[in-house]
Formats: structure tokens, sequence, C-alpha cells
């Protein structure tokens, strides 16, 4: 098989770099920030798709676009966040706009390039990535010894929207919000947002000044969480003047410590968890609102993700008559709006689909390996970074239960421990491959559904690599065990396998003298 990866002379014109970071979002500015601090010898270069740096950020453009992990935590552990736990697409552009001004990333960005393929070839160690200037069309070559993916992992193309009888007898508009047009005009309207998970809770109290009346419709009820959207300890803190580097990670360790409080009594007590929630909501629409129906979920707590709601704007909104919740399933769409199974019709101007979105595993990129194609679901994941029978190239994958970016850093410090590792013992590649002690290990999905089981991982768990029953073969989605064993991983262990001069642990090496 003729690919690039195995044509000397079409890497003739190839940019090569040590380490190719793929995507400019909050993770691969991350790991470009780990890479000069910790891997200062190295040669990056980070290809991002879109024009700008940002990612999630800057192709969602819903009204009120905003985390919904406070950024104590979803931003970096080296550079401090100084504003509200809660923050908007702007403020979270702003902050990672900092980060490359601040450490000089900008000039290791390549914008508006698209990978198409990425082959690697055992015989050269190396990887070869195919790539489109988006602007010129022209194809271009990339090579590099070592892989970070740090794409994400939503379809920013393609967005999930169900296929509802009658769509196209709709007289009104249909928006996706990931979709979401620029000249989409609210005001005064009629607005029926289909979901109830994060950006439905969003985008409803951000409308809801503007147009006539809004309307969310749920099949089901999703777990709320409304609290004020500031931290009492670092505002505290500076009030009596405490530096920002310092607040930093004190605030960080107290947060962490009350979601890990948390976490676990919802899997503990998650009926006292239940009446927590529910009585949060109850203090902004009252005694008489129907709770059991409208925000009742039949699940329990974290088995799919909180929504966030500070300030209770949310319920701000309901309780003001702008906004207001239906649970029910759809029949058809209908020329005015939707037909509900109970026979109710919600008569609509603009119909907003925020229905979740699609996985994208890898980037849905074409890899290979020795010209054979990659296919992950057969692959075994290490510790959600790593796969069997693929080497030199990790992926960031964050967390369900905790903000993404605490995985970014941790798992920075894996992979720069291991390319040091490298370099130190002259090896050119490693994969990781099951040990003996391994040979039994049951192999199950991605995620445990009866731990975790939000719509669009379920869709789509099929497309994910497996996971084994040993933490070491999983992602465990445990921060707080991971952030204290992942940064200090032994590189010499026996699931990674060398090529190039054989790495040691320092008891062989001290054996050997």
């Amino acid at each position: 098989m003729d690919m690039p990866s195995q044509n000397s002379e079409a890497r003739q014109d190839a940019t090569h770099v040590d380490v190719l970071v793929v995507g400019a979002g909050i993770s691969g500015i991350g790991a470009a920030w780990h890479l000069k601090d910790q891997c200062p010898g190295k040669s990056f270069l980070i290809l991002e798709k879109k024009d700008t740096f940002g990612g999630t950020w800057v192709t969602h453009t819903y009204p009120g676009i905003r985390s919904d992990s406070d950024l104590y935590t979803f931003g970096y552990r080296f550079k401090p966040w100084t504003s509200a736990p809660i923050a908007s697409a702007e403020e979270i552009l702003k902050y990672m706009g900092e980060v490359i001004e601040e450490n000089g990333i900008d000039a290791h960005i390549r914008y508006g390039h698209t990978i198409t393929a990425a082959h690697f070839s055992r015989a050269d160690n190396l990887w070869t990535v195919e790539v489109t200037d988006n602007a010129t069309g022209e194809q271009k070559i990339f090579t590099a010894n070592f892989l970070w993916m740090c794409q994400g992992y939503y379809n920013h193309e393609q967005p999930f929207t169900p296929e509802w009888d009658g769509m196209d007898d709709y007289k009104g508009e249909i928006i996706h919000p990931q979709l979401w047009p620029e000249n989409a005009d609210l005001k005064d309207k009629r607005v029926l947002v289909i979901g109830s998970g994060a950006t439905a809770a969003t985008l409803v109290p951000a409308i809801a000044g503007d147009v006539d009346h809004v309307t969310l419709l749920q099949r089901s009820p999703t777990y709320f969480w409304p609290a004020p959207n500031a931290n009492e300890l670092a505002d505290t803190l500076r009030e009596i003047e405490i530096d920002e580097d310092i607040i930093h990670p004190i605030v960080r360790k107290k947060i962490l410590f009350d979601q890990l409080q948390t976490t676990m009594r919802c899997k503990t007590e998650p009926e006292v968890m239940k009446e927590e929630l529910l009585a949060g909501v109850r203090e902004f629409l009252g005694p008489d609102y129907d709770i059991a129906t409208h925000f009742t979920p039949k699940y329990r707590p974290w088995q799919q993700r909180l929504a966030f709601v500070p300030d209770g704007d949310l319920f701000q909104g309901i309780a003001s008559g702008k906004a207001d919740v239906v649970t029910d399933t759809i029949d058809r769409f209908t020329e005015k709006g939707v037909l509900l199974n109970s026979g109710e019709e919600i008569e609509a101007d603009i119909i907003v689909t925020a229905t979740g979105f699609n996985l994208s595993v890898l980037g849905d990129i074409p890899f290979s390996v020795d010209g054979e194609p990659v296919s992950w679901p057969e692959t075994i994941t290490y510790r959600g970074m790593m796969f069997t029978g693929v080497p030199n190239m990790v992926w960031i994958f964050g967390y369900f239960r905790a903000s993404w970016t605490l995985r970014v850093d941790i798992v920075a410090d894996f992979v720069c421990n291991l390319l040091n590792h490298m370099d130190k013992h002259g090896a050119e590649s490693v994969e990781v491959a099951l040990r003996p002690e391994d040979a039994n290990m049951e192999i199950s999905s991605w995620v445990d559904p009866d731990d975790f089981n939000p719509n669009y991982l379920m869709r789509d768990m099929h497309l994910l690599p497996k996971a084994g029953d040993k933490p070491e073969w999983r992602h465990t989605q445990d921060y707080w065990t991971e952030c204290d064993v992942i940064p200090v991983i032994d590189p010499a262990g026996s699931e990674f396998v060398y090529h190039g001069q054989a790495a040691t642990t320092e008891a062989e090496t001290e054996a050997a003298e």
C-alpha cells in the first residue's frame, strides 16, 4: 500500500517536529504550555482546523454560551482565574488568549489546517500527517515523532437532531444551538427549546428577556444545581489582599474537595442528595410548583451530568412567567409547532433543538499503522489516553464529573515524563500492550453505563475503544485518584513497549552495574 508514511519522496517537503499537537482548544493550548515548561528542547506545532483558537468556545455562539464547570478548576493550574466561577465564552477566550500571548505559543500554531489522514510507520518510528490548507486548498505533509490529540470529542459540523415526523411541514425556523446563525432574530418571538441539558439551561434565561415567551420542552427531567455565581473563599482571600498565585491553588483544592464529597454522597446517599438538589429548585419556584413532574429525574444524581445554574437564572425566568417547562414527548411537528403525545400543541415561531451532539472519536481522522487502518473499537485504552497497537500517541479525554482541564494538566505531566524518558534511554517509539497478568481481564465498554450514561455517549459508545476491568486499562473518571497516579506513572512499567534502545527501570540499571 503506497502511503505517504512509507514514501520518502512525499516526505521530502514535509514540515517535521518532535511533537505534533492536534487542536488549539483548551486541551491543545494547555499541552503547548507544558511542552514549553517540561520539555523545552522539543520542537512542536499545533494544527488547528479553525482560523482561531478556542475550540468549543468559538464553535458554539448561541446566546448566553458559558461554562458549566467552575473556572477555578476548568482553568489551568498554572494560570490563576480571577473572576466569577461560571464564565462566558468571551471570558474563557480572553483567558486562553492571555496564556498564548504570555508564553509565546502563537508562533507554534498553524490555523486553518485540516488533517485528512495520519499514518504511523514502525520502520521509521514516525507519524506522517496529511493536511489541507483551508485557505488555499494546498495539500501539505507534516511529520512528527509523537502525536498529541487534543481535538476534543464533539462533531462540530454535524450536531445531533432527532428525525421527527412532520419537520418539513413546520413553517417556522428550526435552529440547532451548535449551528447558531448570526442573523437569528428572536425578539418578540414565541420560542420552543427542545432539550433539558446544560445548553437549554443556558439558552432559556439568556433569551427570556427578549422573546415574547420561551418554552422548554423536555422528554424527561434533568438535575439542576442552582447556586450563587461566586466563590466566597476566593472573595474573602482577595479582601484581605492575598496574592492571586496563592488564592488559585487554595480555592482549587477546596472546590475539588467539595466536589469529591458531593460525588461520593451521590453514590452512598442518593436520596438525600436528590432532596437537597430539589430543595434548591423549590427555593426559586415555590412549594406549589410541580417539581415532581418537571425537575425530578428517574436516575440517581450524577448518573448523568449535573447542570449548574448560576444564581438560579433559569428558575428566575420560569418564576417571572417569561419561560415555562413542559415535560412530554413529541408526536410530530405541525405547521405551527409541535404536537405532543398528550394531544397538546405548542405553537412557536422558532424551534431550537438543544438535543445534544454527535461524538467524534479522534477527530474522525483516518488513522493507520504500517498501512493497516486503525479501528478504535478493537483497541483497548490505557487510562483513557493511549491505545493498544497505536505507537507514539496520546489522546486527551477529560472528565464528566470534574472539569475537563484537570485532566489536561495531569496527562501533560505524564506525556512530558514519557518523552523525557524516551530521550534518556534512546527509545524512538512506545506503545502500550496488555501484560501477562492482564490475560484474563474482562473487556467492556469505554464507560460503565450504570455509572454514567448520558444519551450522546450511549448513542456512540460503539465508536470508542474498549476498556478493561483494571484501572490501568480504563478511563476511571476518578480525578481524585488519577491526580496522584498519572503524573508519576513509571514509564519503564511492563505495559510500555519501546523500540530503539530498551528502556530500563533504575532497579534494572543498578542490577546491571
